[in-house]
């Protein structure tokens, strides 16, 4: 048994290679959530009547900073989408005692501020060292993209003078 975990928690037993494939499944689909859920933003961002919204604010205006803060909203959103994915997964293994704590051991393990690996099931620790590496990779695509975002409100994708 794996310290923090009551002695009558049922953990489902798998071996490396399983662990690895579920690993790898989580990344697939949060990866699939996160591209399908960045492509909406953009789509809805970029739709012609939003266009000449956007290309009208100022960055520093009331409504410009409203408009950053629903962005940021609304990427945080798909991270928190994948992160309760994990915080379920880990619930439905017995990997950690309830899903409580699952779900602040994702948080932590998907913004790779990290936690002792102690805490969780030693049969699922490599599924949970994939979600960091995941995290990195995800949180990465939203910052490139949230960039572009603020790029468009602040005009710079204009045509060169």
């Amino acid at each position: 048994m794996t310290e923090g975990l009551p002695d009558d928690t049922q953990v489902i037993e798998a071996t490396f290679n399983e662990q690895l494939l579920v690993g790898v499944a989580m990344i697939a689909l949060c990866v699939l959530i996160h591209g399908i859920g960045l492509f909406t933003i953009q789509r809805i961002l970029t739709g012609e009547a939003m266009r000449e919204r956007v290309s009208s604010l100022r960055p520093l205006s009331f409504t410009g900073s409203a408009f950053t803060v629903l962005a940021v909203f609304a990427i945080i959103a798909i991270h928190f989408v994948e992160i309760w994915l994990f915080a379920f997964l880990y619930d439905y293994l017995g990997a950690l005692p309830d899903f409580r704590e699952a779900l602040y051991f994702s948080t932590i393990s998907y913004a790779t501020i990290g936690y002792s690996d102690a805490s969780i099931a030693e049969q699922w620790r490599m599924v949970a060292a994939l979600q960091g590496v995941l995290g990195i990779i995800l949180l990465g695509w939203s910052t490139a993209f949230f960039v572009r975002v603020l790029g468009r409100l602040e005009g710079d994708d204009a045509e060169p003078r």
